[in-house]
Order: structure tokens, then C-alpha cells, then sequence
């Protein structure tokens, strides 16, 4: 697989909470054509004297129209792992239900609060229609996930060797590489932090180093989760002579050495 435009390489964000301090960051994002996801708590977005979270109807303007994305926090950000299955179902269900009426579309994405899940969790979220979902866990790697509701992220912004981990990944050199898989770096982390610690120079520095390459695609969890399941849902000939794509989205991938972009509900010969 190759991402849009036949990139080896993606980076994605993912930030919890919905506090004031977003609109610094979404700032800094955007003036390096980063993007992310952003995983809101509807409970505590309620009013505009809040001082400290962002307007729950301000929503869909500081977040989806700057290009990110919208995704579930819980609506009062519980621990899902400490609380019997019908307490976790109502705070998620509820929190979907609140912000699909503001945005206007499916929220599928969500961060676990605390990082709290368990194997039930997992198995009610997906009956709620969740589809990925960002634990606390961070892997230092830039491999894509293998289970999306038991999403690992590369780090979050404290980590010690965020720099490292940046410079490695800037410098990957994949375009040769066709029997390499793609990397995904993946940064977590609360907005608040950076007004906490101080150091608003550290997603500066970040967002600076990573953003601009063209070997990289810049993309919310849900595009790169979409893009994923789509190259997955390709159809291919026995001989793998020819591959069918069913879903709505063109997707790219490299077959000995060759590129193809397989229009979304087209056929295409390889070879």
C-alpha cells in the first residue's frame, strides 16, 4: 500500500479534551499543514462562561471546517475499564448522539478517557459503531495499527525523544522501497499541557520539522483509518493479474516496483 499520491509516509495527531487551549494549537497545526483529530468530552463543552472548554456549538467551526476531525472523549470522560457495561454504553452512546447533532455527520473515532478499556469495552464500542479508538500506549514506532479500537500511538509530546523520533522519521527513505510497508507517526497528548509545562515551543518544534515533505501525507485518524480499510477491501484477480476496487476511495500500491492508482469502482489490469 501507498498513501495519496503514492506517499510512503503519514502523520496524524490526536488531542483530548476540548479545552480553550485547542484554538493555539489548531494554529500551529494549520500553519504547517498538519492535521489531527480531536476527541471531545459533551459534557463538559456545555456553556460559553466555561472559561477553560470550547463552546460545544463552536465545535464544527474551530475544529472540522480548519480540516480536523471530531471524535469521542465520553460524555463525562469516565474510566469505561471501572464502570459496569450499561454506565459505559450511555456515556459513549451519548456523546455520539451530541456531537453528530452538532457536526452533521457519523462520529466513528474516539480516545479511551484515561486510557481506560477492557476486552468488554472493546467488544461494546464496536456495537456503538466506534471503529478506532487511541489508547495511552506508545510504541516509539512508526508501524501502522494491526487493531484499531486498541489504537497505540508513536508518542506522546512529553516523550523525551520526541526529537529523536521526529528526525528518524523526516529522514525515512522509502521511495525505492516498494516492499516496504508505510509508516504512520502518530502524537498524542492535551493542549492544556503546553500552557501547564510552558512549552508551546515543543509542538512548534514538532509540527516545524514534519510538516512540508512530500513524501508525507498529513491526515486526521478517520482519513487514514478510511484509506486503510479501503486498500483492504481491494479485489484481486487469482493470478493477481487485475484488482477491483468496490469502495468509494482511489487507492494507490506498488506491485514489483510498478505504481497503480485504482480508481474508486473501477477495474484495472497490473503488469
Amino acid at each position: 500500500m501507498r498513501y495519496p499520491g503514492f506517499r510512503p509516509k503519514a502523520v496524524t495527531l490526536s488531542y483530548d479534551d476540548g479545552t480553550i487551549y485547542d484554538r493555539r494549537l489548531i494554529e500551529i497545526m494549520s500553519g504547517y499543514g498538519v492535521y489531527g483529530t480531536f476527541n471531545l468530552n459533551s459534557g463538559f463543552m456545555s456553556g460559553r462562561d466555561d472559561g477553560y472548554h470550547i463552546y460545544k456549538e463552536d465545535v464544527p467551526k474551530q475544529y472540522l471546517d480548519t480540516g480536523n476531525e471530531v471524535a469521542l472523549h465520553g460524555r463525562y470522560h469516565m474510566s469505561l475499564a471501572d464502570y459496569p457495561d450499561q454506565d459505559g454504553i450511555a456515556d459513549v452512546y451519548e456523546d455520539r448522539l451530541e456531537w453528530e447533532r452538532i457536526c452533521g455527520r457519523p462520529i466513528r473515532g474516539m480516545a479511551y478517557a484515561n486510557g481506560s478499556y477492557s476486552d468488554r469495552v472493546v467488544d461494546y464500542l464496536g456495537k456503538l459503531g466506534v471503529k478506532y479508538s487511541r489508547t495511552t500506549v506508545s510504541t516509539r514506532g512508526f508501524a501502522l495499527p494491526k487493531d484499531w479500537l486498541r489504537l497505540p500511538a508513536t508518542c506522546h509530546h512529553n516523550d523525551p525523544k520526541l526529537d529523536e523520533l521526529t528526525d528518524e522519521f523526516v529522514s525515512l527513505d522509502l521511495s525505492k522501497q516498494y516492499n516496504k510497508q508505510p509508516k504512520l507517526f502518530y502524537l498524542w497528548g492535551h493542549s492544556y499541557e503546553f500552557n501547564n509545562n510552558g512549552n508551546w515551543d515543543v509542538i512548534e518544534r514538532f509540527c516545524e520539522k514534519i510538516g512540508g515533505h512530500d513524501d508525507i501525507w498529513y491526515a486526521t485518524n478517520g482519513m487514514i483509518y478510511d484509506y486503510v480499510k479501503a486498500y483492504e477491501s481491494l479485489d484481486f484477480t487469482l493470478d493477481g493479474g487485475a484488482v477491483f476496487n468496490p469502495t468509494s476511495t482511489d487507492v494507490c500500491f506498488v506491485s514489483d516496483g510498478t505504481e497503480y492508482e485504482v480508481k474508486a469502482g473501477e477495474s484495472l489490469r497490473i503488469g
